[in-house]
């Protein structure tokens, strides 16, 4: 439950957390809940709430900036798969240097990489267990799926009270997504 956030994030040595979210995710209250529940345990929290469906190069950009602003050493993706798939290119760039562009395919992170926590919201994408982040460059369009085994989460945390606060168009399409991954 996403009550239990912060104490799994202390226990994996998590100390300046930056969760990654997007604007509809801090509207619906879960923002202040899980800064609560990482605040709770002592853990410095800073959130980049600017994602957007189908992340690109620039959303990335930004959130590194603020993952370094904040020395984080630790990263929790809340929301969708934008959100979870925005924290692994994040995690890319502050880890391993370079541009998102640099880690276009598999296995092309040379450094470790920050702990991760995925807390879906919704259901469909499989984003919370898998190691591509799927990023758009922002000039190109290009879709860029960049895949580490450095990239996968540690936890996922799946709550499903967060399931029940999405639109209907939302739960709509995360269900048909979940059915195109499953066939």
């Amino acid at each position: 439950m996403l009550a239990g956030l912060g104490a799994i994030t202390k226990r994996e040595g998590g100390g300046h957390v930056l969760l990654v979210t997007d604007p509809g995710i801090v509207r619906a209250g879960h923002v202040e809940r899980a800064t609560r529940s990482l605040e709770d345990v002592g853990l410095a929290v800073a959130v980049f709430g600017g994602v957007a469906e189908n992340p690109t190069t620039q959303h990335v950009d930004a959130g590194v900036q603020a993952a370094q602003r904040h020395r984080a050493d630790f990263l929790v993706g809340l929301g969708g798969g934008s959100a979870m798939d925005c924290a692994k290119g994040i995690n890319f760039i502050v880890t391993n240097g370079g541009v998102m562009s640099d880690y276009w395919g598999v296995g092309k992170a040379t450094n470790p990489m920050l702990p991760m926590i995925a807390v879906p919201t919704t259901a469909g994408t499989g984003s919370e267990a898998q190691s591509f982040a799927l990023i758009s460059d922002s000039a190109t369009h290009q879709k860029m799926a960049c895949g580490d085994v450095k990239a996968a989460c540690r936890w996922a945390i799946l709550d499903p009270d967060l399931t029940l606060t999405q639109p209907p168009q939302v739960a709509a399409a995360s269900g048909i997504d979940a059915v195109a991954h499953a066939v």
